[in-house]
Formats: C-alpha cells, structure tokens, sequence
C-alpha cells in the first residue's frame, strides 16, 4: 500500500510520519506521476486558497478530481477539509474545491490565528474522547445526509458543530490529527484502501 500526501504546502511532513508510524510506504505527491503512483491521498492542513493556486500550477487540480471521482480514498484536515468540500462559505474570490464531499464548509469558522486550540471531541466511529487541536479551522456548515458524521465539538452558540465527516471513501476533519500523535483518523483511511 502506498499512501500520498499532497506535498505543496502544509502540514506534509506530520502526515507522512502518522502514516509511517503506521507502516505505511508514503510518497510526496507533486506531480502527476506521483499520484498515479498512490493508493490514497492525504490532502494536509496549511492555507486552503495557496493550496487550491498550487494544484492548478503544478496541473494537479484536474488529475486529482479525477482521482477522487473515480474512488481513491482521501484524508483532508483543515485546509484539506476545504479543498473536498463542495462548497465553501467565506471562500477567497476565485476559489475552487475539489468537490468530492457533499457539504459546505465555512473557511476559518473558529477565528483567527489567536483563537486556534485544542480541545476534546467524541469520536463517533468507537464512541470515545478524541484530543483536537483546531488552527484556523474551518467547520461544516451543512452536508448532504449520506455524509456520515464522525465528530461534532460544542460551538459557542451552544449548537455542536460538524468536524469531522465520512462520505464513501473520503475523509475530512476541521482538526490536525496528525499532530496529536493520536493515530485512529489515519487508520480509517488505511481501512478504506482496498
């Protein structure tokens, strides 16, 4: 099995060590060759509309839709979790997704840099406390209902917000798992590669 992670901009290097504590042969996808290459992507946290302008000048942006249209799994955190979204709320002019979640996602929903954290979410899949840390993050502002719901985290509203979602063989979280050194969300990409 061989795992990519979108090596543009971003958190690249914490996803590749997750996946390589896990086993994992991991490549450093920058071109196309690369991607054809891997089993499943992870797509990193880092700035969503830097990583969007990357993709269309590298000429990833349509090979990857592609991809993923065609059913490779995917791991999106943060900004990762913008760019499989189908929408975007608060999106910089011109910015484009890769549309392989049906939901709208609300970019830097938690606030600015100042407000990031880390706090504890219930991890849906096996029902126990997940330690998340949100930087800028975004959350899911509505999904469509074959998304399944992996982890929710009280919003100041008092209205518990989406942050972690499945649909099919795609994954998005609005938190870092990769920094947590908590390995389950790596996992159940690895379970999804067939």
């Amino acid at each position: 099995m061989s795992i990519g992670v979108l090596a543009l901009q971003g958190d690249v290097r914490e996803h590749a060590m997750a996946l390589r504590r896990l086993g994992v042969d991991v490549v450093g996808v920058r071109r196309v060759a690369e991607l054809d290459r891997v089993d499943a992507l992870v797509i990193p946290g880092g700035e969503s509309t830097t990583i969007d302008k990357l993709l269309r000048a590298f000429g990833l942006f349509e090979p990857l839709r592609e991809r993923l249209a065609q059913g490779m799994p995917a791991l999106g955190s943060c900004a990762g979790m913008i760019l499989l979204a189908t929408d975007i709320v608060d999106g910089a002019a011109g910015q484009q997704t890769l549309g392989a979640i049906p939901m709208t996602v609300r970019r830097n929903a938690f606030g600015r840099q100042v407000d990031s954290a880390e706090t504890d979410v219930r991890w849906a899949p096996d029902g126990s406390v997940m330690a998340a840390t949100f930087i800028r993050a975004p959350w899911v502002e509505s999904h469509d209902p074959a998304v399944e719901v992996l982890a929710t985290v009280a919003g100041s509203s008092g209205r518990d917000r989406v942050v972690a979602v499945r649909h099919g063989v795609c994954i998005a979280t609005a938190f870092h798992p990769e920094i947590s050194g908590d390995d389950r969300v790596h996992r159940l990409l690895l379970e999804l590669v067939p």
